[in-house]
C-alpha cells in the first residue's frame, strides 16, 4: 500500500486598452494590454472598442463599481467610459444599483449559464458527480483550467454541514488545491514554475501556511502523478482536506478533475488513503463517458 500522505505543517506552527492611435489623456498606448484582464491580452488591430468594452466588463467584476475607479482601472478616458457603460447597461451585461454603482448584469449570469451547460464535461460528469456524493457525503467538486487557474463547473455541497468557499464559476489557485493539482499532473515542466508564481515574494497570509519549497513540491506532485491522484492537505483553506484525481478524453489529455473535500474531522489519514481509489474510479467513469477506454495508455 502506497504511504499515507502527511500534512504538511511550517515550522513553528500546529497547524481596455487601445490598439491604435496616439497615446494621450485617457488613452492607452497601440499594443498595450488590456486592463482589467488576469491575462493581459494584446488585442488585434481593428478591436478597440470591443477591447475597451471587455475592460469595463472585467473592471466591474474585480469590484470596480464607479466611473473613476473603472476609467482608472482600464485607462480608458471618463466620457468614453460613460458611453460605453451606458450601452453595457442598455444591453443588459451591466446594471446599476440605487445608489449608482455598477454590476455584472443578467445578460452574463445567462450567457454564463449557457456556456456552463454547453461543455460537456459539465453535463456528462453530473450524474456521476451526483452517486458519489451520495456515496462519500461530502462535498464534490468539478473543475478545469482556465487561464492559469482551477475555474469550479459544479459544486455538490456535503451532507454534514461545512462550508467551503469554493463555488461555482469561482477560480482557485492550481498548486495549492487538490483539484488543482490533479489538473496539472501531466505538466511536470510547469510544476516548478507554476508554484513560484502563485507564492508571490513577500506575501504575508495564506502562503505563510507553505513549508513546501519548489523542489519539495515537485515530488509531491511526481509521487501524486504516480497514483493518479493529487491531496490538498489545508494549502489552500485551514481545515479543508481533499482527494483529488483527474478527468481524461478520448486523446488521453487531462480536461478536468474532480475532487471530494471535508474538514479535518471527516478526513483523517486513513480516509483519504480510503477515497483515493473511490474519487479516481468516479474519474474514470467519467473519462469513460468522454470516450476514453479504461486500458488506453496516458
Amino acid at each position: 500500500m502506497t504511504a499515507t500522505p502527511q500534512r504538511h505543517e511550517p515550522p513553528g506552527d500546529a497547524g481596455a486598452a487601445g490598439t491604435a492611435g496616439t497615446a494621450g489623456r485617457g488613452t492607452v498606448p497601440a499594443g498595450t494590454a488590456v486592463p482589467g484582464r488576469a491575462d493581459d491580452v494584446v488585442p488585434p488591430p481593428g478591436t478597440q472598442t470591443l477591447a475597451r468594452g471587455i475592460a469595463v466588463v472585467n473592471a466591474v467584476a474585480r469590484g470596480r463599481s464607479r466611473l473613476r475607479d473603472i476609467a482608472e482601472a482600464t485607462g480608458v478616458g471618463r466620457s468614453t467610459t460613460h458611453r460605453l457603460l451606458q450601452l453595457l447597461l442598455a444591453t443588459g451585461y451591466l446594471r446599476q444599483h440605487d445608489d449608482g454603482a455598477y454590476a455584472l448584469g443578467p445578460a452574463l449570469i445567462e450567457l454564463g449559464y449557457q456556456a456552463l451547460q454547453e461543455n460537456p464535461v459539465t453535463e456528462v460528469a453530473a450524474p456521476v458527480l451526483r452517486t458519489l456524493a451520495e456515496r462519500v457525503h461530502d462535498t464534490v467538486h468539478l473543475a478545469i483550467e482556465d487561464r492559469g487557474q482551477v475555474l469550479y463547473l459544479d459544486k455538490i455541497p456535503g451532507t454534514r454541514g461545512a462550508v467551503m468557499r469554493s463555488q461555482i464559476g469561482h477560480r482557485m489557485p492550481l498548486t495549492r488545491t487538490g483539484i488543482g493539482k490533479a489538473l496539472l499532473l501531466d505538466g511536470p515542466a510547469r510544476w516548478h514554475d507554476q508554484f513560484v508564481a502563485e507564492r508571490p515574494a513577500g506575501a504575508g497570509d495564506e502562503p505563510a501556511r507553505d513549508v513546501l519549497t519548489p523542489e519539495a513540491f515537485v515530488q509531491v506532485m511526481e509521487a501524486s502523478a504516480a497514483r493518479g491522484v493529487a491531496f490538498d492537505l489545508e494549502e489552500n483553506e485551514p481545515g479543508i482536506l481533499c482527494v483529488a484525481a483527474p478527468v481524461r478524453d478520448i486523446s488521453g489529455s487531462i480536461v478536468a478533475a474532480i475532487s471530494v473535500a471535508a474538514t479535518r474531522p471527516y478526513m483523517p489519514p486513513e480516509r483519504l488513503e480510503t477515497l483515493a481509489p473511490i474519487v479516481r474510479d468516479a474519474a474514470s467513469r467519467i473519462s469513460s463517458a468522454l470516450g476514453r477506454h479504461p486500458e488506453q495508455p496516458r
